[in-house]
């Protein structure tokens, strides 16, 4: 089960909690029992059970009653619909992504930040794929990802704040920060050259550059990287960097004209 969401803050009260035990259905990534949820939910007994009772009556669970178990319901299933059509960069940006894998052929990932976190949102393969973590729907860590680092490089000083506060600094392998303050560092490199670099500090082998995706007011909306495994030597992912800049910046003026679209002055 993923570990990777974070408990409720103490003021967000009912909703918080709530909502917090549908991530945790959801993170089992299969149908699960009451005496499953209990020790992961960190509620009492009662509590848990009027919180499924609540989430399944408003549709936000399924439960079965022949095997006794709860599941992610019908509801979640629209809203999802609605946030993928509205939220996501993945629809606007897939004619992009075609074009950078076809121009490119290595594996392509795009992402945005979800609680100081990288969600995957597309992906697109190379003709010869790369074994690892990274799906769409997945969410990862942003201090040791090329997508990650890309975003936290622009944020503004209280976000960045947040997120640093936010981030394990567990140690995937031998080249993964370990502290807020040497990734820091990096990040004030990232800033100033606007590209940054995953050389295998989440997955041994996996090396990447990563290009954020900016709003004209450059407001981090999302990033994209281009990965490669072992066979990849730094200057060939390096000679792809005009070509990751450019779509990123495609991508970025599509997401303005669809969510802030010119209006026309009469005439």
């Amino acid at each position: 089960m993923n570990k990777a969401i974070a408990a409720p803050d103490s003021t967000d009260g009912t909703v918080g909690r709530t909502l917090a035990v549908l991530d945790r259905v959801a993170e089992f990534g299969r149908p699960v029992r009451f005496a499953e949820l209990l020790p992961v939910s960190g509620l009492p007994k009662a509590t848990l059970y009027r919180f499924l009772r609540t989430l399944t009556k408003q549709g936000m669970l399924a439960f079965d009653a022949d095997r006794q178990t709860y599941a992610p319901g019908l509801r979640l299933v629209r809203l999802a619909h609605a946030a993928w059509s509205q939220s996501a960069l993945a629809p606007i940006a897939a004619c992009h992504l075609d074009q950078l894998s076809h121009l490119t052929g290595e594996t392509l990932h795009l992402a945005q930040l979800d609680q100081a976190m990288v969600l995957y949102v597309d992906k697109r393969n190379a003709a010869r794929p790369v074994e690892m973590f990274s799906q769409s729907g997945k969410v990862g860590p942003a201090y040791c990802t090329g997508v990650g680092k890309a975003m936290l490089a622009f944020l503004p000083e209280p976000a960045l704040r947040d997120a640093l506060a936010r981030q394990s600094f567990h140690r995937f392998t031998d080249k993964t920060h370990r502290n807020a303050e040497s990734l820091c560092a990096e990040l004030r490199d990232i800033r100033a050259c606007g590209i940054a670099w995953d050389n295998e500090e989440h997955e041994p082998g996996i090396r990447c550059i990563a290009a954020p995706i900016l709003s004209p007011q450059g407001r981090v909306l999302g990033a994209l990287s281009i990965t490669s495994g072992q066979r990849a030597e730094h200057d060939r992912l390096e000679r792809h960097v005009p070509l990751i800049l450019d779509t990123a910046d495609k991508i970025a003026k599509a997401a303005s004209d669809w969510r802030f679209p010119e209006q026309k002055r009469p005439g």
